[in-house]
């Protein structure tokens, strides 16, 4: 069973809802046949009924009829979210007017759907950019106590089986913060550990990557390593890390024994963090074409309730992925 196969297992027995956003696309509805079909989540969907059911009927999806539909231009609930919204909102300068407009958007009322506790998670973006996905999750959802910076890991899963767990590792931060100072490092560093454990069902050996291995260079990039390792260690005293370490001693034994010996995890580590996001996304891209990996994701990491965001090229497969990862996601969604 590969990893996509476990995650896809494990969402089962989550049993959450998740809500998709785009509910009237077609890559969306039919995602979420799929879903339904097979158990992955409940499904809620934002978009008009007679649209969805049209188009459902349409293109033969009969397990649309299982999932909730929310149409946000006419929803008797609108006035409660609105309420919600401007409360949250209201020390910012937003109107009851605007508050009022703001939840007839669908990425406004997904949001405040997972912070009513009616929704687990979201899953959206086949139709919107990061941007406008992310907005209202900082306005609305927010961040988990402790964490100031949302990341994105990807789970790479190798043909050749002696990297990380079984061919399993993790990358981050690969999609989402340019701006890593040492306390976001560090940040990072312990919701990956917790994505790994959660997503991937691998215990997290942690390697804080640089060009520098235990003192071998000095710089203030590494400083910036060496210091994020220390506050990780700090946020999660049970946390096996290690760092600074460059990328052969992190995973090739015979370097690690000869660079960091006594380590425990230098020539073992299964969870890569790199120094800043253009590092982590050229190397889970280089990995992913070099070696024929394959990176599930990218996994959005530090909300306080899972919201991921889809590129807008992505299939329908993707779709059914990313729903699932969101269910376990708000399974264990305890770091």
């Amino acid at each position: 069973m590969n990893i996509i196969d476990k995650i896809k297992e494990n969402a089962k027995k989550a049993n959450k809802r998740i809500v998709l956003a785009e509910g009237e696309e077609e890559r969306n509805l039919r995602a979420a046949d799929i879903i339904i079909e097979n158990g992955y989540a409940a499904i809620t969907l934002l978009g008009n009924k007679a649209n969805i059911e049209a188009k459902a009927a349409e293109w033969g999806l009969k397990n649309i009829a299982k999932a909730d539909i929310i149409d946000p231009l006419n929803n008797p609930k609108k006035d409660f979210y609105a309420n919600m919204l401007y409360e949250i909102r209201k020390n910012k300068g937003m109107t009851m007017e605007e508050a009022l407009k703001k939840v007839e958007d669908p990425l406004y009322l997904a949001t405040l759907l997972i912070k009513n506790k009616d929704v687990d998670g979201e899953v959206t973006g086949a139709q919107h950019a990061t941007g406008d996905v992310l907005r209202p999750a900082f306005q609305i959802v927010k961040t988990l106590p402790g964490i100031s910076v949302v990341s994105g890991a990807f789970i790479m899963c190798f043909q050749d089986k002696k990297w990380g767990d079984d061919g399993v590792m993790v990358f981050a931060d690969c999609a989402a913060d340019p701006n890593t100072d040492e306390n976001k490092l560090a940040q990072i560093a312990v919701v990956t550990a917790q994505t790994a454990r959660t997503i991937a069902g691998i215990e997290p050996r942690v390697a804080m990557l640089s060009f520098s291995t235990k003192g071998s260079a000095k710089h203030e990039l590494v400083d910036k390593v060496v210091n994020a390792t220390r506050i990780a260690k700090e946020m999660d005293p049970n946390l096996v890390i290690d760092g600074e370490l460059q990328a052969d001693a992190a995973i090739i034994p015979s370097v690690g024994a000869q660079k960091a010996p006594g380590s425990p995890v230098a020539g073992k580590a299964n969870v890569l963090v790199f120094p800043s996001l253009e590092t982590g996304n050229i190397a889970y891209k280089l990995v992913q074409r070099f070696a024929g990996a394959d990176a599930v994701g990218p996994i959005m990491q530090g909300m306080a309730a899972p919201i991921n965001d889809l590129s807008r090229g992505c299939s329908v497969d993707d779709i059914v992925s990313l729903v699932a990862i969101t269910a376990c996601q708000a399974a264990g969604n305890t770091y």
